[in-house]
C-alpha cells in the first residue's frame, strides 16, 4: 500500500468508515473538530449518516439509538465533552450496545487548555459514569496505530458486546504522519448475527426474535443476572485482550512505564540512553483496560531491574495501575507534568539517572 500524509484525526475518521461505521453523531470541541468535519464531508459520499447534535448529551443518545439497530457508530469528543457524554456511555455499556468512542484529550480540570493531556486516564479506566461497568479502552501511541487499532475496534465491541473507548490525546489528532490506509469494509447489519439487535418485527414473527434494548432492571435479582452477564463479558475481555508492548526491556536496568504520545518521548530516551550505555527499557500498555497487570510483572521482576519510573502527562493516574502490577516488588518512581507541558528527554533522563544511582 501507498503511503499518504494525513492529520492525526482526519486519518482515525477515515479508518472509521473503512471499518464499517456509517453513522457519526457528534458536537465540535478542540482539539477535535477535524473529525466531525472530516465526517460531515465523508459520511454523504458512503452513503452513512452525520448529524451533529445538540450538545454532547444528545450526541451520545443518538449513539445509543443507532447502535441498538445493529449499526456499526461512533463518536468523537474531547475531555470536558466526554464527561458530559458519561451518563449515556453508562446506559451503554448497561444495555450492551457495542459502539466506538473517541476521546482526543486535552488540558484539566474544567475547560482547562486545549493542549495534549493525559488527565482521562481515570474517567475512562475507572469508569466515568455510574455502576460497574467497563470499556474495552485502547491508548495507541501514533495515527497509524490508531488507524490499524480502529479496523478491530467495532469486531470487540460486537464480540464482547460492550462499547470501545479510544484514549488519545491533542497531539495524536492534530499531527501529520505518513499512513497506510488499510481498503474498506464490505459491513452489513446481519439480523442472524445480531439477534439482540433492533432490526425490525412485526405482529407475526416469533416473539423470541423481537430487539429490546434497556438498560433498566426494576428488582433486584433482575439486576444482579443482568450485572453478571457483563462481568462475564468483561472477565473474557480481561483474559483475551489485553495488549502491550516492551521496547529493549530484556537487559533493562531500569524501565519505563508511559502510554500514548509520551511513550514516544520515552522511545527516544532508550535509544539516546542506551547509546551511552545506560541500559533502559520500555513497557507500553497499549490496551489500558484491560491493564496488562502479568505483562508487566514479568517485565519488571527480572534481578538486574533496579527500578520502575512511570511517566505521564498528569498526577499520575496510571501509576496506580503500574504500583498493582508490581505488588512492592520493584521501588517504583513518578515523574510528569500537569497543565499539557509534556516532560522533555532531559528530564527523563535525569530521573532514570537517579533511579540507577540509588538515589
Amino acid at each position: 500500500m501507498a503511503l499518504t500524509l494525513m492529520k492525526g484525526s482526519e486519518a482515525i475518521a477515515e479508518a472509521a468508515i473503512r471499518a464499517g461505521a456509517r453513522f457519526f453523531f457528534g458536537y465540535p470541541i478542540t482539539p477535535q473538530t477535524e473529525i466531525p468535519e472530516y465526517m460531515s464531508a465523508r459520511m454523504p459520499e458512503v452513503g452513512g449518516c452525520f448529524l451533529q447534535a445538540e450538545s454532547e448529551v444528545a450526541a451520545i443518545n443518538m449513539v445509543y439509538g443507532a447502535a441498538g439497530t445493529g449499526a456499526r457508530v461512533i463518536t468523537s469528543s474531547s475531555s470536558p465533552g466526554v464527561s458530559l457524554k458519561q451518563e449515556g456511555i453508562s446506559y451503554c455499556a448497561g444495555a450492551q450496545l457495542p459502539c466506538v468512542i473517541l476521546n482526543v484529550m486535552r488540558g484539566g480540570p474544567g475547560l482547562g487548555n486545549i493542549q495534549a493531556s493525559q488527565g482521562d486516564y481515570f474517567q475512562g479506566v475507572k469508569g466515568g459514569g455510574n455502576g460497574d461497568y467497563h470499556l474495552l479502552t485502547y491508548a495507541p501511541s501514533s495515527v497509524q496505530e490508531a488507524i490499524d487499532i480502529m479496523m478491530f475496534a467495532f469486531e470487540k465491541a460486537e464480540k464482547y458486546r460492550m462499547p470501545v473507548l479510544f484514549l488519545a490525546d491533542g497531539i495524536i489528532a492534530q499531527m501529520m504522519e505518513p499512513v497506510e490506509m488499510p481498503e474498506m469494509v464490505d459491513f452489513k447489519v446481519d439480523p442472524e448475527k445480531k439477534p439482540w439487535a433492533c432490526t425490525g418485527w412485526k405482529p407475526g414473527d416469533d416473539p423470541a426474535k423481537r430487539g429490546v434494548i434497556n438498560s433498566i432492571y426494576i428488582d433486584t435479582e433482575s439486576l444482579t443476572v443482568h450485572n453478571a452477564v457483563l462481568q462475564e463479558a468483561y472477565k473474557a475481555a480481561r483474559e483475551n485482550e489485553q495488549m502491550w508492548e516492551c521496547y529493549k526491556t530484556d537487559d533493562a536496568e531500569v524501565v519505563v512505564t508511559a502510554f500514548g504520545t509520551v511513550a514516544r518521548v520515552v522511545k527516544t530516551v532508550v535509544d539516546e540512553m542506551r547509546a551511552e550505555g545506560v541500559k533502559v527499557g520500555l513497557f507500553r500498555p497499549i490496551t489500558v483496560w484491560p491493564f496488562p497487570y502479568d505483562a508487566l510483572k514479568e517485565t519488571v521482576m527480572k534481578p538486574q531491574v533496579k527500578g520502575v519510573l512511570d511517566v505521564e502527562v498528569n498526577e499520575g493516574q496510571m501509576l496506580e495501575d503500574v504500583k498493582l502490577a508490581i505488588n512492592g516488588g520493584k521501588d517504583v518512581k513518578f515523574f510528569g507534568h500537569l497543565g499539557s507541558q509534556f516532560p522533555t528527554t532531559d528530564e527523563i533522563k535525569a530521573e532514570i539517572l537517579k533511579i540507577k544511582e540509588g538515589k
